[in-house]
Formats: structure tokens, C-alpha cells, sequence
């Protein structure tokens, strides 16, 4: 049986069929079926024991290997490293999600890049922010973090990042796609070598340091209130890396805080582990209508964070925007706002307000770094996106969902009120801007680049001054842009947007609008509309 009908029987029912992870496992170490590498919005991705198989795993390692011995100037400038010596001396760091067979894919990492020389720290399960602060701290030259995110349990990925310990941007992960893709031609060349003498390191206790010296946070308030004032702050950790890091970094004791799915499940209950709305609800039935408090769920790496009270949902569409309020108010930050395509305009009214420039750039993290670097021209008090990402002036230059729930934490001490009724403040001023996103599955076989082209072939039916009819509604197009996928926006200045995922055979949708009412006409017709791109 393949790989990808033994997924289906395990997701399925996962508690029943457990069993069948020693076939899936079987098959990631014995299947040599050869694949194409490609990096998405944020790494490669691919099906555990289908595409993402030790063998392919190594043929990428060994051509990031061979991407930086090649010392092209552009490699190595995007490496942040003058040549492979220094490369090799600072070394790499290597660690995983709590996904299957994630420290034998490590090995495969760490035995390669030994035998070239590299010096390889291992960092067991860590989560993605963590390997960007241990590269800052330990001088190191990249990290490579065998975790695909938020993605189904049958999925595994490959993370790069290089020594500003951002995401690697495309002047490194294309040339190293193209040697991967011609390594892959002779896969079988590539041997699996045993790693020796391997130095393991505490992420984590790497992260504390970072972020008592950038001292962005008041770690000191935020311990006291959690002391103090005792909020019931229920956080799902959706059986990832971020289970005990908050108490860990606040020196708090257990119990501090509400921990939920801290265990060891691989199969996230069968769940697709993205922090939303649905599986929000665990953690919203442990808070209390009179505590102050929040519910916040964390998505396996722990690079997106969702918040929520018994009052309202709190997506990264408006904590990114109370987050910029926060920082631009209480904290003296000064910058620009720096948001992806699809991320709400909430933000941009609180910053015209305060005469701050937001820059919109194409949907993926790596896109904010120029605006991260501690040596950018325009700096970013906030930089989110609204898929759950968020980071900020002076942290790192990865989305860190582990900072978000310290930010909301100092949030709630500073003011002494709930999230929610901050958000409505703000609101009071500002407006109310409804956001949402949904997406269309599309079968693995059939997605492909073809799809991101057909979804450009969409700005050929509508133009500027066209009326766009959904359902009851009619609205005129006051501008198309096609900077990441197509949006379409109004002249009442709400929108729809349609994009191929950089990380899932999905299409998505993202709608906006100041009523409430036309929200669900917007996304039906945008449904519509990607339907056809892809049938």
C-alpha cells in the first residue's frame, strides 16, 4: 500500500490506527522514488513516506552542502557567510517538530553534514523562533528544522534558515532547488552516514537569553501580573514544541498557566493543527466570564498563535493591529507598519491616524526581512501577516507565536483589562473590519505551478470600473492587484483576494468588508471563482 492510502486510513481514525505509522515509517526509510524539491512560502514540504523520505531529505542536505562549497557570491551573501570554512566553523544547527520520525530525519542532516566537515549543534524538538535566536546567539551559520508547521500529521518539511536566522530568502532556496532537483537524478548516490560525537544544545534556554537582552518584552511585569493578579490564561500547545516554554521563561511554577494537548501525539487527534477558530474551543470552555484571561492555541512549531475570549475571537488581523496600537502607544516604538497582501486594513486606519507608513509585501514571512534587519532603513514596529504570523522591532526575524502570548500577557498587565475590551477601544476609533479566509482543497496529484498561473488568468476578466456582482450584492472594482495571487478591491474599499498556498495543495480565499452582512456573499462568490481555476 502507498503512502498516501495508509495516511488516509490513519487520519481516518487515529486512534485505531496507529499501528499502521510502522508501514508509513517503513516506507520514509526504504522508499527511494525520487521527487521534485521545491520551496514553498516558508521551506519544503512533502507527504511522510511519499515524497518526504530519508532519501530526499538527504539529497537536500547535500545540496545546500554543495550550494555553499559552490561559493557563489549571491549563496554565500544570502547564507550571510564569506565562505564554506566560515560556513563549516560556524556550524549548523539541527532539531525537529514531535512529528514521526523526526530525530531519525535530523541524523540523516546532521551524519551529511559532518562528513563535509560542518560543525552540527542538535537540538531535539525545539520550535521554530527558538532556532532563530540560537543562530543569533551562537553565532551559528544556518539552522535546517525538519518541521512543516501547521500541516496535517502526514506531512513533513524542511525548514532553512540563515545566519540573520530569518527564512531563507529565494536568492538561497532557488539555486539550491535547482541543484536538488539534478542531485535527484542520481538520489541513490547520496548514502546515509551515521553521525558521531553529536553536541546537543538548549534551545530554549538560547530563546531566554535572546529576549532578556532585546529587552522588547517586561518580562519582570508580566511574571508579577501572572502572580498577582492570577489571570486564567488556557493555552493549547496542539502537541507541539511550545508545551512548558511560557512558565519555563517566566520562572513561573506549574500550573501558572492552563496547558492543554501537551502530550505526545503525532497524529494531532487527526486534527489539522492550525491555530482557527474550531480548534480554539478546548482551550475557550477553561476560562471564566469574570477573570480577566485569554485562550490562546499554538500551532506545532510554534511560529502562529491564535487568541480568543468569551467576548470575541482574536485573529492576527486584529492583534497584529492592537499589537502596532500597543507598541506605537505604550512602548514609544517608531517605524513602519509592515503587513502580507491578505492581512486586514484594520492597521493601516490606526496608522494613518499616526502618520505611520504600512508597506504590503507578497504572502510569506520572508518577505518582512528587509524590514527586520537591526540595520533596516525602514524599520517595522510590527511586522504580521494574517495567517497567524507575527514579529516585531528588535526580536527576530521569524513569526514567533511564543512572543505573541508574552506580548498579549504584557498587553493585559499594562492595562489591567481583557484583550477583547482593548480591541474594542481601538474599534471605538478606528472601526470594525471583518476579515475571514477559507480555502479549496485540491487533490495533491493535480496542484502543481500550472495552478498559480491559472489564478492570474483571472485578471483578464474584470478590470477597474467593472461591476462585480455576489449574490445580492454589486460592487464597483476600483483597482485589481496581482502582487501575490489576484485581490480585487472595491470602491467601498472592501475586497476579495484568491491565491495558490505556498505550503498546502489548497487554493486561498480572503475576504474583507466594513458589513458584517456581506461577508458570506463575498466568499461564496470567491469560492466560485477559484473552482474554476483548477476543474
Amino acid at each position: 500500500m502507498k503512502a498516501s492510502e495508509l495516511w488516509k486510513e490513519i487520519l481516518k481514525a487515529p486512534k485505531q490506527k496507529k499501528e499502521l505509522l510502522k508501514d508509513i515509517e517503513k516506507l520514509a526509510k526504504e522508499n527511494t522514488e525520487p521527487t521534485e524539491i521545491h520551496f514553498g512560502t516558508s521551506g519544503w514540504r512533502g507527504e511522510i513516506g511519499s515524497d518526504f523520505t530519508m532519501q530526499n531529505v538527504r539529497v537536500l542536505t547535500k545540496a545546500i552542502i554543495e550550494a555553499v562549497k559552490s561559493e557563489d557570491s549571491m549563496i554565500l551573501n544570502a547564507m550571510g557567510v564569506n565562505s564554506f570554512n566560515e560556513f563549516k566553523e560556524r556550524g549548523v544547527i539541527v532539531g525537529h517538530d514531535n512529528r514521526i520520525l523526526g530525530k531519525e530525519f535530523a541524523y540523516e542532516v546532521i551524519g551529511l553534514f559532518q562528513s563535509e566537515g560542518v560543525k552540527c549543534y542538535y537540538a531535539g524538538e525545539a520550535a521554530t523562533p527558538e532556532f532563530s535566536a540560537g543562530i543569533i546567539e551562537l553565532k551559528a551559520a544556518a539552522s535546517v528544522n525538519l518541521t512543516p508547521s501547521h500541516n496535517p500529521a502526514n506531512y513533513g518539511g524542511l525548514k532553512l534558515n540563515p545566519a540573520d536566522g530569518g527564512p531563507a530568502p529565494e536568492e538561497l532556496t532557488k539555486p539550491v532547488e535547482a541543484i536538488a532537483n539534478e542531485i535527484m537524478k542520481k538520489a541513490q548516490d547520496v548514502k546515509s552516514i551515521k553521525p558521531k560525537n553529536i553536541e546537543k544544545i538548549d534551545l530554549t534556554e538560547l530563546y531566554i537569553k535572546f529576549i532578556k537582552k532585546t529587552a522588547v518584552l517586561d518580562l519582570e511585569k508580566i511574571k508579577n501580573f501572572m502572580e498577582t493578579e492570577k489571570p486564567i490564561c488556557a493555552i493549547d500547545h496542539m502537541y507541539g514544541t511550545s508545551r512548558g516554554k511560557l512558565a519555563r521563561i517566566l520562572s513561573l511554577k506549574p500550573g501558572t498557566f492552563v496547558c492543554l494537548r501537551k502530550e505526545d501525539d503525532p497524529l494531532f487527534e487527526g486534527l489539522s493543527p492550525e491555530p482557527s477558530e474550531t480548534n480554539l474551543k478546548l482551550a475557550l470552555s477553561y476560562l471564566n466570564k469574570d477573570s480577566l484571561g485569554f485562550a490562546a492555541i499554538i500551532d506545532p512549531d510554534a511560529d502562529r498563535v491564535r487568541f480568543a475570549d468569551l467576548k470575541r475571537q482574536i485573529p492576527m488581523n486584529y492583534f497584529g493591529a492592537m499589537a502596532f496600537h500597543y507598541l506605537y502607544n505604550y512602548k514609544g516604538m517608531r517605524g513602519v507598519v509592515v503587513k502580507s497582501v491578505g492581512t486586514s486594513n484594520f492597521v493601516n486606519a490606526i496608522a494613518v491616524a499616526r502618520g505611520v507608513e504600512v508597506i504590503e509585501t507578497k504572502v510569506g514571512f520572508k518577505n518582512f526581512r528587509p524590514y527586520l534587519l537591526p540595520e533596516a532603513t525602514k524599520k517595522a514596529i510590527v511586522a504580521f501577516e494574517e495567517s497567524d504570523g507575527i514579529s516585531v522591532q528588535n526580536h527576530i526575524l521569524e513569526k514567533d507565536a511564543i512572543f505573541g502570548c508574552l506580548l498579549a500577557l504584557e498587553m493585559m498587565a499594562t492595562l489591567h483589562k481583557n484583550m477583547s475590551d482593548y480591541l474594542e477601544e481601538i474599534e471605538s476609533t478606528y472601526g470594525r473590519y471583518y476579515s475571514d479566509r477559507t480555502g479549496i482543497e485540491i487533490p495533491r496529484e493535480k496542484f502543481g505551478p500550472h495552478i498559480k498561473k491559472r489564478v492570474y488568468v483571472l485578471k483578464d476578466y474584470y478590470k477597474a470600473g467593472d461591476l462585480f456582482k455576489a449574490g445580492m450584492l454589486k460592487k464597483k472594482i476600483l483597482n485589481i492587484t496581482d502582487i501575490d495571487g489576484i485581490k480585487i478591491v472595491f470602491d467601498d474599499l472592501s475586497w476579495i483576494m484568491i491565491r495558490p498556498s505556498g505550503t498546502e495543495p489548497k487554493i486561498r480565499i480572503y475576504v474583507e468588508t466594513k458589513n458584517l452582512e456581506e461577508k458570506n456573499y463575498l466568499i461564496e462568490e470567491a469560492k466560485k471563482l477559484a473552482e474554476t481555476i483548477w476543474q
